[in-house]
């Protein structure tokens, strides 16, 4: 996902693809831990995907609470 899709992605779509994500984390790390996945790396891609889901998620909040205080 680019960070120009993440950027377009609401407060609730985000918390979801975090959801979403850290499952397949989750999964793919057992998968690993079991026999030898075909691309490990991919462990690491989505772990950044992850930390820039988590990035943007804290931005929106930030300018949620900015409006709100105004």
């Amino acid at each position: 996902m680019k960070n120009s899709e993440i950027k377009g992605l609401s407060q609730e779509e985000l918390v979801a693809k975090i959801a979403e994500e850290k499952q397949n984390l989750t999964k793919l790390k057992f998968a690993h831990t079991i026999s030898a996945i075909e691309n490990p790396s991919r462990i690491k891609a989505i772990r950044k995907e992850i930390a820039r889901l988590n990035t943007e998620l804290t931005s929106v909040k930030k300018a949620q609470s900015a409006t709100e205080t105004k």
